[in-house]
């Protein structure tokens, strides 16, 4: 399908880029990865505590552990929980249950009992892939529908028993041989991921992403900056959770689908990542804050040759805007900031890596995307007003997951009503200034929180800030 985005201050430069007007291609997303092995059979995939995968490595075990599942009766559409830290098993598993047509749930691995028994019960899963540490909680959950528990060998492995059938996921894909044929996906219709979010109001809602939703949102990341990539020789350091839908997007589907090299690292510790940084120099990082943060407070960060980075988005919260500066001077490479929600799959904001970056904004809709700022009654404020920001696009997700009335109100004529407060300038540059929520009125005034953490984080003596 092709989208066009409306008239917008934002639309000269997609013109200029030649991004006004993309196809998202007809695939589902393991198509990326039999398309990227195909590509480069013997390029890297993935690198984890010095041992290395390559594609056709990777897509023979994808396929292995596929058919080992749909021997055990595994079907489309059946929900699959994945209570996984970064570890390869999260990759092999992730495509394994897109080549069958399951819905993936993702699932913190850090949940508890009551946590995990919840979404478990909410979806209705039918299976589990977590790691060994995990049985204690796996362990203590009531779910009548849940079937059977798929086991990723761990270091630090529990003794207890699970009353449900386990299997091991390595000896699954050893004593199996790759599925040939992948199920026929409807990706307008068939839903990928389910990816939970509480948002502001404390209530766990599950975003419904279609394989087109999550695969478009592959292809607006990837125009963004495909330039300074090249295709099957580069290196993506993934350091946030993939569980999280920034870095399942960001580091891992966009990494699959360009046939990059993707550094797992299952914990973030700052000295570990940058010996990471200095062994295999990475020209991709997708970050967070707070790992910008450890960065620029390292004492001997200079040492480690950050440099190499060509590319540095950062998501999940709002980033500091001392700490980006703080960034870009000691290592010469610039932070693109952006802006995404769970239900987007998740980006719609990004600063152009090409023209003018402004700090402290976050930055243009991606390619595709429409955005615009609104009063309580749906109307377009004005230039510079601050008002609710709600987005469109191929991103946006189909619903919540068994939620109608949370549904309706968060999709209406076609827009996503994101719950973010926002201005806009007059280059089209957008700006957030917090949530509906959490905004404060003291004396008949709106202060909005991240303004307050700003000011604090310009202070040297302050090296994080929470308001």
């Amino acid at each position: 399908r092709l989208y066009k985005i409306t008239d917008r201050p934002w639309l000269q430069f997609y013109s200029e880029k030649n991004n006004n007007l993309l196809e998202i291609p007809n695939r589902s997303l393991y198509q990326i990865l039999e398309k990227t092995s195909t590509r480069f059979p013997n390029a890297t995939s993935i690198i984890f505590e010095k041992k290395e995968m390559t594609y056709r490595e990777l897509k023979e075990k994808v396929d292995c552990l596929a058919h080992a599942w749909k021997n055990l009766g595994v079907k489309k559409g059946e929900r699959i929980g994945l209570m996984l830290a970064n570890h390869p098993d999260y990759i092999i598993s992730y495509y394994a249950a897109q080549m069958l047509g399951l819905i993936v749930v993702q699932v913190n691995p850090l949940y508890t009992a009551r946590e995990l028994e919840s979404i478990v019960n909410d979806v209705k899963m039918s299976y589990l892939v977590t790691h060994d540490s995990n049985r204690k909680p796996v362990s203590q959950i009531e779910a009548t529908d849940l079937k059977a528990v798929f086991l990723s060998k761990d270091t630090y492995a529990d003794d207890i028993s699970l009353s449900l059938p386990s299997h091991y996921l390595h000896e699954l894909i050893e004593q199996s041989t790759p599925l040939e044929t992948y199920t026929e996906i409807d990706i307008h219709e068939d839903i990928a991921v389910i990816q939970f979010t509480g948002g502001t109001t404390g209530k766990m809602k599950g975003a419904m992403l279609t394989h087109f939703n999550l695969l478009a949102n592959v292809i607006q990341s990837y125009a963004m900056y495909s330039d300074l990539l090249e295709d099957g020789k580069e290196v993506t350091l993934a350091a946030t959770p993939f569980y999280h839908v920034f870095a399942m997007t960001a580091a891992m589907n966009v990494s699959i689908f360009s046939g990059q090299a993707i550094v797992i690292v299952r914990k973030f510790q700052v000295d570990e990542v940058l010996e990471l940084i200095k062994t295999y120099r990475p020209s991709f990082f997708p970050g967070v804050p707070t790992m910008y943060n450890a960065f620029v407070n390292h004492p001997k960060v200079k040492d480690y040759g950050l440099d190499c980075l060509k590319v540095c988005s950062s998501g999940s919260a709002p980033l500091p805007q001392e700490i980006l500066r703080r960034f870009q001077e000691i290592t010469g490479v610039p932070i693109l900031e952006g802006y995404g929600l769970s239900e987007t799959s998740p980006s719609t904001h990004r600063n152009p890596i090409h023209y003018k970056r402004k700090v402290g904004s976050i930055g243009i809709p991606i390619p595709l995307t429409d955005s615009k700022v609104v009063d309580e009654n749906g109307h377009e404020v004005k230039t510079g007003e601050i008002g609710e920001l709600i987005v469109k696009g191929p991103q946006v997700m189909k619903g919540y997951w068994n939620k109608p009335e949370e549904t309706a109100e968060a999709l209406r004529d076609g827009w996503l009503y994101t719950g973010d407060l926002a201005t806009m300038d007059e280059e089209g540059y957008f700006y957030i200034v917090g949530r509906k929520k959490e905004m404060i009125i003291s004396g008949g005034f709106n202060i909005y929180p991240q303004e307050v953490e700003d000011v604090l984080y310009d202070h040297p003596a302050v090296k994080e800030a929470a308001v």
